[in-house]
């Protein structure tokens, strides 16, 4: 399991070393803007007198990096503060990031490109005969889509409804049992600098993609990049809400939005890709916390 996760790790950077992503070494103690949509979440540390979190991503400042770098991409731990102790949620993994100037459909090639290495990397360096090589090989790109209002139709949902894990593998196994990207989801369900679909306010241009046993391992999107678009976005947001019902301030994001004030933005897309979710595809297991050597949650601290 532990040569499969460097194996795996081993394969991503082969396919950023060949697509010339830059690699970043980013912060592990950071402001509010290291947080995903669930500020509820995050673990608080006192930095110093001041109030900071350890991370659960590198996303904002990956993205700061792209009027410089174009291509960047890092490989970090991320700390949830699940309250959930069971075969899908850790307090801490590893997270592979990457962003980019570019398109939702390059975006959607890269995850389909990093997956495949990765999975490419295993195959070729490891000879155990426990692993399933046949359903491995299977995997190709294009990656089936479907829409995230195709979803909740096949599933007889209403719009709103949060896909759960079991519906995941529903959907995957639907649609040939292989690797699945879900795009297109409702605006109010995700993070406030995903860009607005042109064609449907109420969707943002976003995707998970769903691997068989593992559910989602990647989160995707492309990022919205004008200044008062993302500074409305951040205020209209669930996220600031719940910073502020915890004593934060929307100023912990003034260096974000800065950014996008002194350096013209392009449009630019990025995603979040859960290393022991991906180990889960290729070792076949339906326990997280067989993925990893030292599986941490709110019962254990090592």
């Amino acid at each position: 399991m532990v040569y499969v996760e460097g194996l795996l790790l081993q394969g991503a950077r082969k396919y950023f070393d060949d697509m010339e992503f830059n690699e970043i070494v980013v912060p592990h103690i950071t402001r509010a803007t290291g947080a995903c949509e669930n500020i509820d979440t995050l673990f608080a540390v006192d930095y110093f007198g001041e109030k900071g979190y350890l991370s659960q991503t590198a996303q904002l400042y990956l993205e700061s990096l792209i009027p410089w770098l174009n291509k960047v991409w890092c490989i970090s731990p991320s700390f949830r503060a699940e309250p959930r102790v069971d075969g899908r949620h850790l307090t801490e993994f590893t997270l592979v990031e990457l962003e980019f100037a570019g398109t939702f459909e390059e975006l959607l090639e890269h995850v389909e490109g990093v997956i495949l290495s990765m999975i490419n990397s295993v195959l070729k360096k490891m000879t155990s005969r426990w692993l399933d090589r046949n359903r491995l090989r299977q995997v190709v790109a294009p990656f089936p889509r479907i829409s995230y209002a195709e979803a909740i139709k096949e599933l007889n949902q209403e719009f709103g409804h949060d896909i759960s894990r079991d519906e995941e593998q529903l959907l995957v196994q639907k649609n040939g049992g292989m690797p699945l990207f879900i795009t297109h989801f409702p605006r109010a369900m995700k993070f406030f600098n995903m860009i607005v679909n042109e064609e449907n306010p109420q969707l943002v241009n976003s995707a998970d993609l769903i691997l068989p046993f593992g559910g989602e391992a990647v989160g995707a999107a492309s990022r919205e990049y004008k200044p008062e678009q993302l500074l409305k976005r951040l205020e209209e947001s669930q996220m600031l809400r719940q910073l502020l019902a915890r004593g934060g301030s929307i100023k912990d994001f003034d260096w974000y939005i800065d950014v996008y004030k002194k350096y013209p933005g392009a449009p630019h897309a990025g995603c979040g890709i859960g290393l022991n979710r991906v180990t889960q595809f290729v070792l076949g297991v339906e326990d997280i916390r067989m993925c990893t050597a030292y599986p941490l949650n709110r019962e254990t601290l090592m």
